[in-house]
């Protein structure tokens, strides 16, 4: 499998998921609670960001063998650990209304913003 087919493999499983989740978190969890709304922030935010990895595939692809490819690569990576982070924490705390690992969504977070950084310096690389 080439790394273009693995991102769009990767971001197509994690679509599903936050579908799954998005209805659960409107079906499952009581409307107007913070609960609810906690979860519903995971997953958009997961859902966002499935949606870049789909632009990492695009990068991967278009710019194979070269610098950008590279950096698109480390993108990808830091928006899978940002969503599992981040929004899992989310998750977490939607069904359980506590978060036992209270540095994860920040920690998420900060993964997501250095994905998109990367992302930023995956662009300006040479073509060639």
């Amino acid at each position: 499998m080439n790394t273009a087919n693995r991102w769009i493999l990767i971001a197509a499983i994690s679509g599903a998921l936050g579908v799954l989740a998005g209805s659960y978190g409107w079906h499952g969890l009581a409307a107007g609670s913070m609960e609810r709304d906690v979860f519903n922030t995971g997953v958009q935010y997961q859902m966002w960001h499935t949606l870049a990895l789909l632009g990492v595939a695009w990068l991967t692809d278009a710019r194979q063998g070269t610098s950008a490819a590279t950096w698109a690569n480390r993108a990808g990576w830091l928006f899978v650990v940002g969503m599992v982070l981040f929004s899992g924490s989310t998750y977490f705390y939607g069904l359980f209304s506590d978060i036992p690992f209270q540095g994860s969504a920040p920690a998420g977070g900060i993964a997501l913003i250095a994905g998109w950084l990367l992302l930023a310096v995956a662009a300006t690389r040479p073509v060639k």
